[in-house]
């Protein structure tokens, strides 16, 4: 668990999708468990690195704890609010302390509105500022973002991709959020690209005290940016650690296997380094297999491991794992 003060707390969150069948009488058929129980503590100012492949279901997780989804079940607080039952004010204060950066910086924008609609827009809905207030703003944060501010009269498809994530990030922080939830916001971008909104985020951090959780597939930017590192599989979370103790001492095979991946600078190191190659796919969400999840692929699995569901437990100081083998 982190040592801040959690300004996030997620228990046992549930997000499931129903599979259906028919045209025009429906009936359920089974449902798609693409959140199936997690629970984690994100501390006010600190980064949270949520990590895994394609599918395992962290872009569902980060917008159903917003409430963009609605949980099938489960419990998330956000600076002492409950997402699941507020309504009215409430609601709209939660909307106003928890905004996401979206990952494709391209479908994320409004065509057809100017950059100083996009980036107003938080403002008019929370009814913050008059109008020539929130022009003076929205110039203000595009300057924070490392843009001009006399651009705010254009159309995004005048922008390039780096440019308009940053319109993304500047749209984010209009509402003068605590919580933002980064969802793979540099995954669409250039390579060249991606170091530059990173050390955006880390620089905007520190000076709003924000508090993040970094949705991504590039572990090494992950040890980069993030304090603290949880690895998703399949719907829940199978290790969660400090960053530099997650990735010099992983403890679930999966982590092992995702680590094993991530590129060495040094070629003599990466030629001497074991990679190692997971059998099969990702089984489907809609039929997870019995007892742990990761069985059928891992290297180490017994009998027991199909059978039994393993515990999450505290299996070093800050380190958590859900493993029989650990």
């Amino acid at each position: 668990m982190s040592e801040q003060t959690p300004i996030v707390v997620v228990k046992n969150l549930v997000k499931h999708f129903s599979v259906t069948r028919g045209i025009v009488f429906q009936h359920k058929i089974g449902a798609v468990r693409a959140v199936d129980g997690i629970s984690l503590t994100i501390g006010e100012g600190e980064t949270l690195g949520l990590v895994g492949e394609s599918g395992c279901g962290k872009t569902t997780a980060g917008r159903t704890l917003l409430g963009l989804y609605v949980a099938t079940s489960g419990e998330v607080m956000i600076d002492g609010h409950n997402v699941r039952k507020a309504r009215g004010d409430e609601l709209l204060l939660i909307r106003r302390t928890a905004q996401i950066i979206f990952q494709d910086p391209y479908a994320s924008l409004n065509p057809r509105w100017t950059v100083n609609a996009i980036v107003s827009e938080p403002m008019r809905v929370h009814h913050l500022l008059s109008g020539s207030e929130r022009t003076e703003r929205v110039a203000e944060l595009m300057h924070l973002v490392g843009l001009s501010g006399r651009l705010v009269n254009r159309f995004p498809h005048e922008f390039s991709g780096g440019q308009r994530q940053r319109i993304g990030i500047a749209r984010a922080l209009a509402s003068n959020p605590k919580f933002i939830v980064c969802d793979e916001p540099i995954s669409a971008l250039d390579v060249s690209i991606q170091a530059q909104v990173v050390n955006l985020l880390e620089d905007l951090q520190d000076q709003f005290r924000l508090t993040y959780l970094f949705i991504a597939h590039d572990l090494s930017m992950v040890r980069h940016i993030c304090d603290r590192v949880a690895v998703m599989y399949l719907g829940i979370i199978v290790e969660l650690g400090e960053r530099n103790e997650l990735y010099e001492h992983p403890l679930h095979p999966y982590t092992t296997a995702l680590l094993s991946a991530v590129p060495i600078p040094d070629p003599m190191k990466d030629r001497l380094r074991k990679r190692i190659i997971l059998p099969g796919d990702v089984p489907s969400p809609i039929d997870p297999p019995s007892g742990c999840r990761f069985h059928p692929r891992c290297p180490i699995a017994d009998e027991n491991c199909s059978r039994v569901v393993p515990e999450w437990r505290l299996a070093a100081p800050s380190h958590w794992v859900a493993c029989h083998k650990v």
